[in-house]
């Protein structure tokens, strides 16, 4: 697993390192079973804070995306609510949606462009289709 924190970003280290995760499990890159490095391990390869890394380890547990295990450490594990999932991606599209019409990006744009994201994640992620 190769993560690349950008540490000009405004975007705060763990969000960074949630959104990968979340993106390598999408792609098939991270597969459901396996075991993330551990907190110190991977906050030294990438040289982060170890609690950056336990905040965002912490946060893909609470959003079902790992579970954490006493002997494994944190173990990719897809488990969320589909309705809470909606909601808040109803929630977080609403603003980039806002944005787009105000840019004047037509609706058949927008979904072009959903669609051809939509089209790189072939993990488990997309497995009821």
């Amino acid at each position: 697993m190769i993560i690349n924190i950008d540490f000009n970003s405004d975007e705060a280290f763990y969000i960074q390192l949630r959104n990968q995760i979340i993106v390598g499990i999408a792609t098939d890159a991270i597969r459901e079973g396996d075991v993330l490095p551990s907190v110190r391990s991977l906050a030294e390869t990438i040289g982060i804070n170890m609690h950056t890394v336990n905040k965002a380890y912490s946060v893909l547990k609470q959003e079902g995306f790992v579970k954490l295990d006493r002997r494994k450490g944190a173990v990719i594990a897809v488990d969320f609510d589909k309705i809470q999932a909606i909601e808040e991606l109803m929630s977080g599209m609403q603003v980039l949606l806002a944005k787009a019409a105000c840019q004047d990006i037509s609706r058949e744009e927008i979904h072009g462009l959903v669609d051809s994201i939509m089209d790189q994640f072939e993990g488990p992620c997309r497995k009821g289709e």
